[in-house]
């Protein structure tokens, strides 16, 4: 190791021990803030993660397991047809009342099955903002105007964010359909039995 790099340590173990030297334990609002936060912490931990993310887990889990890699590439993957695979995508997310934290398994879980960076990141981006529970608040808070806004605006901007990724990740994308057999785009989805991951 260089001098530059053992100063460095030196400094980040300094500010460490002095910190915690002068932490002012004795004082209300510093115990106060601590309480509050820990507490923040069970509950985030009680409330979001059992009862939205491991739900959306299991998801994640059911889609890699029982729906087939065809059927994901059929309809979502970067050889589908554009209109078929962004209106799947910008839609499908209204099924399944999640948060911005609960769809990430499950915009892994069909990447992972053969879903293209476009069509995904539509779903990722639409799917907390037109599942019904939202719309239904949004129209029953702010009224039904701005509840059909909402889910009309998600459903077009995820679009448009989705066409954007398929850009800015063309080549990635067009190596990765590369490695798909082309004859899985023909197979009816009842019949394929396929589990590989793309």
């Amino acid at each position: 190791m260089n001098a530059r790099s053992e100063w460095k340590r030196f400094a980040l173990l300094t500010a460490v021990f002095l910190g915690a030297f002068y932490m002012p334990l004795s004082s209300a609002r510093f115990s106060g803030a601590l309480t509050g936060a820990f507490g923040l912490l069970h509950e985030y931990a009680r409330d979001h993660v059992v009862l939205c993310l491991l739900p959306a887990l299991f998801i994640a889990g059911a889609i890699s397991v029982f729906l087939s890699g065809a059927a994901v590439i059929r309809y979502l993957g970067a050889g589908a047809k554009r209109i078929l695979a962004y209106s799947v995508a910008s839609v499908s997310g209204s099924i399944l009342a999640v948060c911005s934290c609960s769809v990430l398994p499950i915009f892994a879980g069909i990447y992972t099955r053969g879903a293209g960076i476009g069509p995904a990141t539509a779903f990722l981006y639409a799917g907390p903002a037109v599942n019904v529970l939202a719309i239904l608040l949004t129209a029953n808070v702010l009224g039904v105007e701005l509840g059909v806004a909402r889910a009309i605006g998600a459903v077009v901007f995820s679009v448009v964010i989705g066409l954007l990724m398929s850009v800015i990740f063309r080549r990635s994308e067009a190596a990765r359909l590369e490695k798909v057999p082309h004859w899985l785009f023909s197979l009816p989805v009842r019949h394929s039995r396929f589990r590989t991951c793309w």
